[in-house]
């Protein structure tokens, strides 16, 4: 965080729950709301997509695993498989509605919030919690090897409870 920057707001510590504002595009939206941005993504608004993203979107900007997801279907008794689920994660992704942030390379996240934000990792608790992007100084990057370019830059900040 930057020393002369003070945070906008407080952060929430509660895993899986973002301080942030709830994406408000998405928070209560009708169906026909979700199945214009499906299309405007460029995907096709399946009832099984439409049903995953009801859930993954209705409740906010939060952090999902596909474990998660599935069993918040499961509950809501939408039939799908945990390998549509991981597809549907994975193209809402590639559409850019999600966000995957990678923990140690054997834990996924998919982000609600597209915007440019950090995370907190709460080890222990496998939470996630915001960081806004501007609190953040990402400097001194290293020069890209010749015909690359930095896509993005992601910081997590590893936090663990004080014993």
């Amino acid at each position: 965080m930057k020393s002369n920057q003070t945070p906008a707001r407080p952060f929430s510590l509660t895993p899986g729950v973002s301080p942030s504002a709830p994406n408000a595009a998405m928070v209560s939206c009708p169906v026909n709301s979700l199945k214009a941005k499906l299309r405007n993504s460029g995907l096709r608004p399946t009832r099984q997509r439409v049903s995953l993203g009801w859930l993954l979107f209705a409740k906010g900007d939060r952090h999902v695993t596909a474990e998660l997801l599935y069993e918040e279907a499961v509950r809501a008794r939408v039939p799908v498989s945990v390998a549509t689920v991981y597809n549907t994660l994975h193209q809402f992704t590639e559409a850019g509605l999600l966000r995957e942030v990678a923990i140690d390379g054997s834990k996924t996240y998919f982000d609600t919030n597209v915007s440019e934000h950090h995370h907190f990792f709460i080890e222990g608790e496998n939470g996630l919690v915001d960081i806004p992007g501007a609190h953040i100084d990402v400097g001194m990057l290293p020069e890209t090897p010749e015909g690359m370019e930095i896509a993005r830059v992601d910081v997590i900040v590893r936090l663990r409870r004080k014993s």
